[in-house]
């Protein structure tokens, strides 16, 4: 057996393989997707709730990032069960984000009124 036909076989026909140039790509869209709500968050461009929306997101933007370049997800490899994958981990997503931006609020509006720290002794 040749070394070429016992590469193929030990990674399958389906999989997806990582080369250097593709870790870089996504490595550097990483490092961007990061720099740019770091950088809103720190000049104050815009309001809070523009803010808050802009870097959920480039956070999804960033998820997605991940799963292609270094997870390899696509349609193709594994019969569709990366893609099965990818829209799970969507949900998951849109639930934690939605929850959490719904417990913050509530606490938010229901905290005890008129508990001003500066007047105390």
């Amino acid at each position: 057996m040749s070394a070429d036909a016992h590469a193929e076989h030990a990674h399958g026909e389906g999989h997806a393989e990582g080369t250097l140039r593709g870790y870089l790509i996504g490595f550097g869209l990483s490092v961007v997707l990061t720099a740019i709500p770091f950088w809103l968050v720190m000049t104050g461009h815009f309001d809070s709730q523009t803010t808050a929306l802009a870097i959920m997101g480039f956070a999804m933007v960033q998820i997605v990032v991940h799963m292609v370049f270094f997870l390899h997800m696509n349609t193709k490899s594994e019969h569709g069960w990366s893609m099965m994958a990818l829209i799970f981990t969507l949900i998951l997503v849109v639930i934690t984000l939605t929850g959490s931006l719904w417990v913050m609020y509530h606490l938010n509006t229901n905290m005890m009124p008129g508990h001003d720290m500066s007047q105390m002794p």
